[in-house]
């Protein structure tokens, strides 16, 4: 069984400098541990999913802009996710407003590259299929 995961969770992308922040908003009106408990929409940036510091992803244009400027050296930039989809796979069985449940397991992929995965779910008591 996987653990729900829910606001003020830890993310992290492959290509990040630094960990991201879970934000999500009341509107499920479910709770897991006394916080909003997230659903596999709840991907947007700047919304759901904070900044990881900076990007280092050659796939990233402003990174491979500034690479290229520097003659080659990796330079990295300010991460603003791109994220084309819904994480994947979610839960299963469990259905928050007809929306698949977050969990820990999931994967959220970046436009630029990078897998973005769940480093703590932000609670650890409600387990979910």
């Amino acid at each position: 069984m996987a653990i729900q995961v829910c606001n003020g969770a830890t993310l992290q992308c492959t290509f990040g400098a630094a960990p991201g922040t879970m934000i999500v908003t009341p509107e499920n009106r479910v709770t897991a541990s006394n916080q909003p408990a997230a659903t596999i929409l709840d991907n947007i940036p700047m919304k759901n999913i904070t900044p990881f510091g900076v990007c280092t992803s050659l796939a990233n244009p402003q990174v491979a802009a500034a690479t290229a400027a520097a003659l080659g050296v990796l330079t990295p930039q300010p991460c603003i996710p791109v994220i084309p989809a819904p994480w994947a796979p979610g839960s299963p069985k469990v259905l928050i407003n007809k929306k698949p449940a977050l969990n820990n397991t999931s994967k959220l992929m970046c436009a630029w590259a990078g897998v973005i995965s769940v480093v703590n779910p932000g609670q650890v008591k409600v387990m979910i299929p």
